[in-house]
């Protein structure tokens, strides 16, 4: 029998995987009953709706600034996470595929963001903790779904990119961080592994796109269940692919901004984006 196993990432990986696929289950057997209603409608938008929503975003931002400090106090935790991931060097090859994977669970982040836009939208006075309001949410139970099936690409991007490294660079850790980054950046095995990582890990960015750019907001909107909202988000990317691979690239580009130094421009970032997306749904779909 084996005692004090220590995982490697690929298997911590997988365990996770398969806690989140066990609660995708559960809510898919067991689903909640939701308010029967029409399938919403998807419109065409263009560059200038992504603008607009970015500059409505702000405005949201600006009038409601307690948010920073509720998003303040996760990724500066999260950044000493990855600099603690630093000096532990079995885990090294992990910590860019970690800081990149948490783009998988912005919108599930951002959720109490949603809400806020959402609420100040319709002339209510809102705080940071206005977001809280989103836990009693008649559609939480679909949330919680739809969350989980981000949490599987999230685990499941590790487990892929422990595998790119096991077979280029690995499967052994690196005996130090210059060790590891000269071969990275200085082997042929490194730049393959760079390849097949950015490649991969636009897939899953491309999937995680397509089912979550307004499922969130539409759950909190109307209570349509995780499947019928993952369709229409899928019908929105299908119906403005051009346009919202614009935004694909833009978050992107955010993030990546936002991540330098240590995670801390999210602070600034995330509100943006959240409340943006609120506004980009509102674009996307015709109410009734």
């Amino acid at each position: 029998m084996l005692k004090n196993h220590v995982e490697n990432p690929f298997e911590y990986a997988i365990e996770k995987l398969s806690w989140a696929l066990s609660d995708v289950g559960r809510s898919l057997t067991h689903p909640r009953l939701h308010v029967i209603e029409a399938p919403p409608s998807v419109r065409r938008i263009d560059r200038r709706d992504l603008t607009l929503s970015l500059r409505e975003g702000l405005a949201d931002m600006a009038a409601v600034r307690d948010d920073v400090v509720f998003i303040g106090v996760i990724y500066p935790v999260a950044g000493l996470i990855l600099a603690n991931l630093l000096f532990r060097y079995e885990f090294l090859p992990m910590v860019f595929p970690l800081a990149s994977g948490f783009a998988l669970l912005g919108p599930v982040a951002a959720i109490g963001l949603y809400e806020i836009s959402r609420r100040r939208e319709r002339g209510e006075h809102v705080s940071w903790g206005t977001g809280l309001k989103v836990l009693s949410s008649p559609a939480m139970g679909s949330i919680l779904g739809l969350g989980s099936v981000l949490l599987i690409l999230f685990f499941a991007w590790l487990a892929i990119a422990y595998g790119v490294y096991a077979v280029t660079l690995g499967p052994e850790p690196p005996k130090s961080a210059a060790v590891f980054f000269e071969q990275v950046f200085e082997t042929p095995a490194g730049w393959a592994m760079i390849a097949l990582g950015i490649a991969a890990g636009a897939v899953f960015a491309a999937v995680a796109l397509a089912i979550a750019a307004i499922s969130f907001p539409l759950l909190l909107e109307h209570d349509v269940g995780m499947a019928t909202a993952i369709r229409t988000s899928l019908k929105a990317v299908a119906e403005n692919p051009q346009t919202m691979a614009l935004w694909g690239l833009i978050v992107a580009g955010l993030l990546v901004l936002g991540s330098l130094p240590a995670l801390a421009g999210l602070i600034v970032v995330m509100p943006l984006l959240g409340h943006a997306t609120w506004h980009l749904y509102r674009k996307v779909i015709a109410e009734p």
